[in-house]
């Protein structure tokens, strides 16, 4: 077993969801320098369905997190090196991520210090992992760095909206159209504090 499976194998069983499809979010770890997120989620989907909502994601995510407002910019190559990334107004290509590991049978692991955490991480490890048929989908984001404990809910905020907007795209394949979560100023916040 890869190393990037048994990280899956491993996120399946930290925190069991309940029964009927209800999910988990939480932040289940935080200190000063770092926080660990995990959202969970019965699925009945089959495990290749759960692999295609999740290479769609420029249709899933939330267009309030890009920088232009706009999802058609968003692009995605689920292949190990693959880049989610944005063409800006000026026609340069930004990175959000970089796929590290993909498997479709499993799930995904990305490089990724997103928005206000990009250029601010030693650790910015993203994760999406599938048992299958009647398991359930995990997302997890794994940060470090100096000072960024302190935007541990601030960043639980946009990923509950993103894993809630991805659930919702697994079972009706499109994103839910509810007002969407905007990024809480980070402006003046001070590491730790």
């Amino acid at each position: 077993m890869t190393r990037f499976a048994t990280m899956l194998a491993a996120l399946a069983v930290l925190a069991p969801v309940g029964i009927g499809g209800s999910a988990a979010a939480e932040v289940i770890e935080r200190s000063e320098d770092h926080f660990v997120l995990r959202y969970a989620s019965a699925m009945e989907a089959p495990a290749e369905d759960v692999w295609g909502a999740v290479g769609d994601l420029p249709l899933w995510w939330n267009p309030d997190h890009t920088y232009t407002g706009d999802i058609a910019n968003l692009t995605l190559s689920l292949t190990p090196g693959g880049c989610f990334c944005e063409k800006l107004a000026d026609g340069t290509i930004f990175e959000h991520g970089i796929v590290r590991e993909a498997d479709p049978e499993l799930g995904v692991l990305f490089e990724a210090a997103l928005g206000p955490l990009k250029g601010k991480t030693t650790l910015a490890r993203w994760e999406f992992g599938w048992t299958g048929s009647g398991g359930e989908v995990v997302m997890s984001y794994v940060v470090r760095g100096p000072g960024l404990g302190a935007f541990a809910d601030a960043v639980d905020g946009v990923m509950q909206d993103q894993y809630s907007r991805l659930i919702h795209f697994i079972h009706y394949g499109e994103p839910p159209s509810d007002e969407p979560f905007a990024w809480p100023s980070t402006e003046g916040l001070k590491p730790g504090g």
